[in-house]
């Protein structure tokens, strides 16, 4: 198992300064996440009855943490807004780590209209959410019931939305942030985190036609994970596994070593992983499946997160059966 060096001492800094993050979050009164985001009404908003249709998916984690504490390379104020833009053209956006910076994410320049209310904690709350261009019935997060490390100083977790995607069809929509590193205690946090979100599913979707969208943290290829327990538990189908590995799920290995995030094509497992599952009323075909690279950067190159963001273009269809 790898150990980042820079992840190793970001996580050491997040530890030594809990208590002025703490303080300054109650003191700062120009900070990004005390403002206050909302769904956008949907009473009276007309959907088309439609048998079948086509979303562009997006998930992202956005390294939305103060400039000196953040591992991406540039400017987080700027980059936030700039991603705001450039995710307007997908339907629906999962993002992670949205802490510091929410203002500028849900600010003038995004336009879904449809947004879920961002939390606020001390420090930080759970930094998910999710932006649609189609009506956010309703809403919920859930706390992780386990966590290790510095990612126990956020409220981390997954959130839940039913999204109605035409009239009377609708898809629950998953948003993940699973605990982090590859050491002992993180790698038995997450497994417990993705064995609580499987057990959640089995319960709230019951029958229900679903989409999952996050930083898992995880591989399939990792001995240490249990991304294919997760899958097979919940009957999700991985996007990325069925159009770069023809419907394989890649071996896991004891000696399998992580690429680092930046340095990810098409080809490769990213740990930022689509995933959905059809039910009796609706069947899903993912086409596309690409992995942004070139789009989310700014006019230097830079990449505008320490994560490339993950999209892919889902077909769906009433069953007909």
């Amino acid at each position: 198992m790898v150990w980042h060096k820079k992840r190793h001492w970001r996580n050491v800094v997040l530890s030594v300064l809990t208590f002025p993050i703490v303080f300054g979050y109650l003191i700062k009164t120009t900070h990004s996440s005390t403002y206050s985001s909302f769904h956008t009404e949907v009473n009276g908003y007309a959907l088309e009855y439609k048998d079948a249709g086509e979303l562009s998916l997006l998930t992202y984690n956005v390294a939305g943490l103060p400039d000196f504490l953040s591992s991406a390379s540039c400017s987080r104020a700027k980059s936030m807004k700039e991603i705001a833009e450039k995710i307007n053209r997908f339907d629906i956006v999962n993002v992670q780590e949205d802490f510091h910076y929410h203002r500028e994410l849900y600010g003038d320049r995004n336009e879904h209209r449809f947004r879920t209310v961002h939390k606020i904690a001390v420090p930080y709350g759970d930094g998910l959410n999710t932006l649609s261009k189609y009506p956010i019935r309703e809403s919920r997060r859930i706390p992780w019931q386990h966590c290790s490390g510095s990612d126990c100083l956020a409220a981390k977790g997954f959130s839940f939305a039913r999204i109605e995607v035409a009239k009377g069809i609708s898809v629950d929509v998953y948003n993940v942030h699973a605990t982090a590193q590859d050491d002992k205690y993180a790698t038995i946090a997450r497994k417990k985190n993705l064995q609580q979100l499987a057990q959640y599913i089995g319960t709230q979707s019951v029958g229900k036609a679903i989409i999952v969208m996050g930083d898992f943290n995880a591989h399939f290829e990792a001995t240490w994970d249990n991304m294919g327990w997760f899958a097979q538990k919940t009957g999700l189908e991985d996007v990325w596994t069925i159009l770069q590995k023809g419907g394989v799920c890649p071996f896991a290995h004891t000696d399998f070593v992580p690429k680092e995030k930046l340095t990810l094509t098409d080809s490769c497992e990213s740990i930022d992983k689509i995933l959905f599952r059809n039910s009796a009323q609706l069947e899903f075909f993912p086409s596309v499946y690409k992995v942004e690279k070139q789009y989310f950067t700014n006019s230097n190159g830079v990449p505008l997160s320490d994560h490339y963001a993950i999209s892919c273009i889902l077909q769906w269809r009433k069953n007909s059966r």
